[in-house]
């Protein structure tokens, strides 16, 4: 094979774990959902029961199926994976699983900081930071190495390193019990200022990754300036909002919040404003479908109303579906499939598993929205057994091994994947705008 169309071992790396790391994931779940219909099994897991196994489930999906993507990504962007940095980039990988292997054994062994997602105590609370400043670290030497070619790539790059150095004392911080309450008195729940705040977080990211992967069209310089602009407008709406504790039936904060509607046009423009290795066409396609529905059932369950009736209920954990195993996986499959290239794009777009994973996790959005419309005016039925409810809840079991059996066949696809020490070439041949 041309070793221009083989993948850095680095990146390689990453994707491979990020891969194991969501079967992982994925086969708790599966667990959990099997311990919903079925509570007397608890009893065989001894102390590691049911709430414990939801706190592995949850954190390493984001610390790790979320994470190790966007770690390939930042390999590849700062050009870590060749030279002599490359070496050190496996390394790197493994240590953020072992940080991962501790943390999960920590939360199975009921210590926790009590604050979802800053579940990091003890030795596991020093060890992942520790992780997080290696990659620092492998990436700044990078950097120095050979920063970029334009004053604005290596002032974006360098930029990029000080936010990310603040990231593992950030964390550390965060993650003790006594700097942010698990039970915050100064709050009544979600603003519109919260929301769009969080929100636009989120729209930044897909606003910059595509510099670092992707070559920008000629002509495309306008839809990129007027999707920054937007964003630029949106931050100071957020800004003048306050962090005051007001009720979302406040007028101005689900109008706010309804801003975000904005996004689901200029995102696929912005996006076609970039060249794309075909491969990535059905996963790019997709994540805009569920980038579309995740912004409008945000924005409905926040109004008036509808947020009262369904918040607690498992209408939310249908949204979290869409955020995480629709959206987020599709943006995550698509940015993986670009930095393997179209010589490995199969390892990721098979069919079956493209169609499985995607049905899988529309089918679990509707069980459990119908099952949270009932809980709203019966909170018991999803805590009391029932035809009804054992029926809904064994639909959920089916969907979740739907999408285990399609991530198993990415990670076993993903053994094949061509590794080299070169630099991922982006290919002009095959590639589309649309």
């Amino acid at each position: 094979m041309n070793p221009a169309d083989s993948v850095p071992q680095g990146v390689a790396a990453a994707i491979r774990h990020a891969l194991a790391w969501l079967v992982i994931g994925n086969a708790i779940g599966v667990m959990l959902a099997v311990l919903l219909l079925v509570p007397s099994l608890n009893v065989w897991l001894g102390e590691w029961t049911y709430g414990r196994w939801m706190m592995v489930h949850m954190n390493t999906a984001l610390f790790g199926w979320a994470s190790l993507p966007m770690v390939a990504f930042l390999f590849h962007t700062y050009k870590a994976n060749v030279g002599p940095t490359a070496p050190w980039c496996r390394p790197t990988v493994w240590l953020w699983s072992a940080a991962l292997l501790i943390g999960s054994y920590s939360w199975l062994s009921g210590k926790s900081s009590g604050k979802l997602f800053l579940d990091w105590t003890g030795f596991a609370r020093i060890f992942f930071p520790l992780a997080l400043a290696a990659l620092w670290l492998v990436l700044t030497v990078a950097f120095f190495r050979k920063p970029g070619c334009k004053a604005s790539t290596i002032a974006a790059k360098a930029i990029g390193l000080l936010i990310l150095l603040a990231v593992p004392f950030a964390l550390y911080f965060a993650s003790s019990p006594d700097v942010y309450p698990f039970i915050n008195p100064d709050t009544g729940g979600p603003t519109g200022q919260s929301q769009l705040e969080s929100s636009l977080g989120i729209v930044l990211i897909l606003l910059l990754v595509p510099f670092g992967i992707a070559p920008r069209h000629s002509q495309s310089r306008r839809a990129v300036l007027l999707a920054w602009c937007a964003f630029a407008a949106e931050f100071a709406l957020c800004a003048s909002l306050g962090r005051a504790d007001i009720s979302h039936r406040a007028v101005s904060q689900w109008l706010s919040f309804g801003s975000m509607l904005l996004w689901i046009p200029v995102i696929p423009i912005y996006y076609r404003a970039f060249e794309w290795n075909a491969s990535t066409r059905r996963w790019r396609i997709v994540m805009q479908w569920w980038w579309t529905l995740l912004v409008l059932t945000g924005w409905v369950s926040f109004l008036p109303g509808v947020l009262d009736r369904i918040k607690f209920t498992d209408v939310l954990v249908g949204h979290s579906l869409i955020a995480v195993a629709g959206f987020l996986s599709a943006y995550l499959l698509f940015v993986m499939t670009q930095l393997l290239g179209d010589s490995d794009s199969s390892i990721l777009t098979r069919t079956w598993s493209f169609v499985t994973w995607n049905l899988g996790v529309f089918a679990y959005v509707v069980v459990i929205s119908i099952a949270g419309c009932i809980e709203a005016v019966n909170p018991a039925f999803t805590i009391v057994p029932g035809t009804a409810r054992d029926t809904l809840y064994s639909l959920r079991l089916l969907t979740g091994i739907a999408m285990l059996v399609s991530s198993l066949e990415w990670l076993i696809a993903a053994r094949f994947i061509a590794q080299s020490t070169a630099p991922i070439v982006h290919q002009t041949a095959g590639v589309e705008a649309a």
